[in-house]
């Protein structure tokens, strides 16, 4: 009968230490071990090569690494590059490469699909399957990583948690995935360059000032009025603007971040000088500066992207009423 297989990546290092204690090993063993898993990024026991031939195929024996693939790799005309990653199970999550001129950016999943059916998303049509955990959402990075190393010879800079999924949904998973990629003992990355992307689940936003981080907060906003923003994201109905604000400011005090926010224009929805001024009054109730994303159509959308004329009028009306704002093309 075979022995079933134990996640060691599932492992802290505490517990690994356990278990070498148990099987006449030095407490040193579990260091080294975990060095090679989260610092090195090690997925294959026989590579260890600090480790006795005899250690490695218990470890092989006994554990298993699930390790994250990239099954497809797509690189757009502006050089971006869309990776398949296919997990353990087959389940199949995107991450995406984004180059700058002055940094790269990981945009990585938290979820296998997506729970909260947002009108002008393409994974809102998608059923969510799982959670993704934290070594998945950790290889993520690993992989956009060395793909930024082999296509442009530029280190990651950035890490965006906005692809699949809401990651405050899958919270203690996202906030662990933060710490092995931020850590001295992982690929100590500066939580700073961290952003987590969130459609607005304001209890969780509270948790998020009540753990004290250290990393970026984005609210998808998209649209400043309750009657817009119900109807193209439901989960506004059960987490109002006026809620959301109470928990922006409460994350604000508690961490003295301001929050970045996401607003995708769509022609005659929310590209409006009146929809600009209630972005206006949002970001008078709450300090933070504003993304504009042009749309980038999906399939079946009710949805457009705006003109020229419309985008340059509404980012013009923001920067006039002291709203700092950024606009991003529809490719970044």
């Amino acid at each position: 009968m075979s022995v079933k297989k134990r996640d060691i990546r599932a492992l802290t290092l505490e517990e690994l230490t356990v278990v070498f204690k148990d099987i006449g090993e030095p407490a040193f063993r579990a260091k080294q071990i975990y060095e090679w898993l989260w610092s090195k990024s090690e997925t294959d026991f026989s590579q260890m090569s600090n480790l006795s031939k005899k250690l490695r195929e218990y470890l092989e024996e006994n554990f298993v690494i699930n390790a994250v693939e990239i099954n497809e790799q797509q690189i757009s005309s502006d050089g971006t590059i869309k990776c398949a990653m296919k997990l353990h199970d087959a389940y199949v999550v995107e991450s995406v490469l984004i180059p700058h001129e002055s940094r790269m950016t990981a945009c990585i999943s938290s979820q296998v699909g997506c729970s909260l059916t947002c009108k002008f998303c393409a994974t809102g049509k998608l059923k969510r399957m799982r959670n993704l955990n934290a070594d998945e959402i950790y290889d993520q990075v690993v992989l956009v990583k060395k793909t930024a190393a082999e296509k442009y010879n530029a280190p990651l800079t950035n890490i965006v948690y906005m692809g699949m999924g809401e990651p405050l949904l899958n919270y203690n998973e996202v906030i662990e995935s933060v710490e092995k990629i931020t850590s001295p003992k992982g690929l100590g990355m500066s939580p700073k360059r961290i952003t987590v992307s969130t459609a607005g689940v304001a209890k969780m936003i509270i948790k998020l000032a009540d753990d004290n981080v250290k990393f970026n907060l984005a609210l998808s906003l998209h649209a400043a009025n309750d009657e817009k923003r119900n109807h193209i994201m439901p989960i506004n109905e059960t987490n109002s603007l006026e809620n959301l604000a109470e928990a922006l400011n409460y994350f604000i005090k508690k961490t003295r971040t301001r929050p970045t926010f996401e607003y995708i224009v769509f022609k005659d929805f929310n590209d409006s000088l009146q929809d600009a001024q209630d972005l206006v009054d949002f970001c008078r109730k709450v300090k933070g500066k504003v993304n504009i994303i042009e749309y980038n159509p999906i399939g079946d959308s009710e949805f457009r992207q705006t003109t020229h004329e419309r985008l340059n009028a509404f980012t013009n009306y923001l920067e006039e009423n002291g709203v700092i704002c950024n606009v991003r093309n529809a490719g970044n």
